[in-house]
């Protein structure tokens, strides 16, 4: 039930984070994030992705053999591990948009 509950969440955060307005010429000047989305991303963002990299590495491990045979272990290894490491420890604090990328 917590996994479960925990991708809920995941799924929440990512779909906030998207727009679905056109993208214009030249991109907005980036904003500097509040102190309560900075707290918000200690809080709560940065734990669910330390336990998406944890829960994705275990996927990745547990399928390796299938995407061995198909020689797809890069974009696995892209999906379940190196995006929600990224998202954990090197991701600037508070951005959130960098997630939706």
């Amino acid at each position: 039930m917590k996994s479960l509950t925990s991708w809920f969440c995941i799924l929440a955060l990512v779909l906030a984070g998207t727009s679905n307005s056109v993208a214009q010429d030249q991109p907005a000047p980036k904003e500097k994030p509040s102190l309560a989305t900075k707290v918000a991303d200690v809080v709560v963002v940065r734990p669910i992705s330390f336990a998406s990299t944890v829960i994705g590495s275990a996927f990745f491990v547990i399928g390796l053999p299938v995407t061995s045979l198909m020689k797809k272990n890069k974009p696995a290894a892209r999906a379940l591990v190196t995006y929600p490491a990224w998202a954990t420890f090197q991701r600037p604090l508070g951005d959130m948009d960098a997630m939706a990328d």
